[in-house]
């Protein structure tokens, strides 16, 4: 059978892109169609527009600190329409340089939405077109609680869309993008309130992570109701009106209520049944090792598949198939030691176990080493800002199977370590390895 294209590819996110650019590389036929911006989430209302956001609210941080580093005090007023106004110009340029790039490696972008009608054809807004194989790539969406008033929240796809900055701001969800969203719309002038329905916010991270970051958040004056589930909203004449339970059953007024309460697999109305491709109870997509579906031509990457929801995994997942299918290379991902960060004020970071999962697989051999202390930049402020780092140690084989940090570039810095842990780095070597002073990182070598 002849096909339109050896390649088509669904959504045009991190996965997406990978995969169709190096499927392209091999010299196939490829095309992706996407029904919104080139990018994905990660590009147009995720990882790119927030990362501008929280440099924009370092500045008000820096600012408080200057005084003590000797520069005088200086009235300054923060402009978000014209601060997002230069957000969206960059996100425009990333999205013209995409598409620049896929058009010069010879693939063609349709902007449509594809449905399934067979495993081998797309409907593409009433035309039809035929692949050998088919990638879908389609992400994920923002999931909402089911509860009254729901449809006057918003969800981060939003945030990079407010005509004003808010003066009150309730967050329904301590995962890290509520706890990103509270840092710097707090940073940027914002009144924060942040429901958690657990005891301590970020599940997933490391406990001394957890725990520092929540507190670091409220020594702020981030509100944080924790043990606290949000029940209803109602409409006011300035604002709306949110009502919790639990540990802190509370009314509260707000000008913008986020939810952040986690995201799902994008994968409904896809005709997926068409193609005899199963999918799971929470909708993911059902993939074996190499990322191939129930049916042998279809394939799916990123957060459609719910593995690990970071934008750095769909890449790779993009690369392990396309090399796999088209370059006849067969590749997995490895999804252990997969850093992760959250950019609040303070910042975290991670890869590898936490101690909570190591002790759960080596018992008492676990062996933590930790430290907390003022780093330099912050030994001038009144306000004490402490590091916090921590080891997690196979104490049989002195192998180190996770590191965690909290505070000022914590990402970079585990980013970095990460490579050695990776590589399955030792105690002893990290305590032999010469440090650069003075520096955070350091103290990284030296942990007792």
């Amino acid at each position: 059978m002849t096909f339109d294209y050896d390649l088509f590819v669904i959504g045009t996110g991190p996965g997406g892109l990978a995969a169709a650019k190096k499927a392209a590389s091999y010299g196939v036929r490829v095309a992706m169609a996407e029904q919104e911006t080139i990018g994905g989430t990660c590009v147009n209302r995720g990882c790119v527009p927030k990362k501008l956001i929280v440099y924009a609210a370092d500045f008000a941080k820096e600012n408080q600190m200057a005084h003590s580093y000797g520069w005088s005090k200086c009235q300054r007023y923060f402009d978000w329409t014209l601060f997002m106004k230069s957000v969206h110009r960059h996100i425009e340029h990333i999205n013209y340089s995409y598409c620049q790039q896929l058009r010069e490696a010879g693939i063609e972008i349709i902007k449509e939405r594809a449905v399934f009608v067979d495993a081998h054809t797309l409907d593409l807004n009433g035309h039809q077109v035929t692949s050998d194989k088919i990638l879908i790539a389609v992400g994920g969406k923002p999931d909402k609680p089911n509860i009254p008033g729901i449809e006057y929240a918003i969800t981060y796809r939003a945030m990079f869309h407010l005509p004003y900055l808010p003066k009150r701001l309730a967050i329904i969800g301590g995962g890290y993008i509520g706890a990103e969203f509270s840092s710097m719309m707090h940073a940027l002038g914002c009144k924060v309130t942040l429901i958690e329905t657990d005891e301590i916010m970020l599940s997933g991270f490391d406990d001394d992570i957890r725990s520092g970051i929540q507190q670091g958040l409220s020594k702020r004056g981030i509100k944080i109701y924790t043990n606290s589930t949000a029940e209803g909203i109602t409409h006011l004449d300035d604002g709306w009106l949110l009502t919790t339970t639990g540990d802190f059953a509370e009314t509260m007024t707000a000008d913008t209520i986020l939810v952040a309460t986690g995201s799902s697999p994008n994968t409904q109305n896809l005709g997926l049944e068409k193609a005899n491709v199963e999918v799971g109870e929470q909708g993911e997509i059902k993939v074996n090792e190499y990322y191939c579906t129930t049916q042998e031509n279809i394939f799916a990457v990123g957060d459609c598949i719910n593995r690990m929801q970071l934008t750095p995994v769909a890449k790779a997942e993009g690369m392990a198939f396309a090399n796999t299918v088209f370059g006849n290379k067969p590749q997995t991902v490895n999804y252990d030691y997969v850093p992760s960060a959250v950019f609040s004020r303070p910042e975290g970071a991670g890869v590898g176990m936490t101690e909570a999962k190591a002790r759960e697989k080596f018992g008492d051999a676990v062996k933590c080493y930790s430290t907390q202390f003022q780093p330099l930049l912050s030994q001038l402020l009144e306000e004490e800002e402490l590091v916090m780092m921590k080891l997690v140690v196979n104490g049989n084989s002195q192998q180190v199977l996770g590191a965690h940090l909290l505070g000022e570039n914590a990402a970079e810095i585990i980013q970095t370590l990460g490579v050695a842990i990776r590589q399955g780095i030792t105690k002893q070597e990290l305590n032999d390895t010469i440090g650069i002073h003075p520096t955070t990182a350091e103290d990284f070598l030296s942990l007792g």
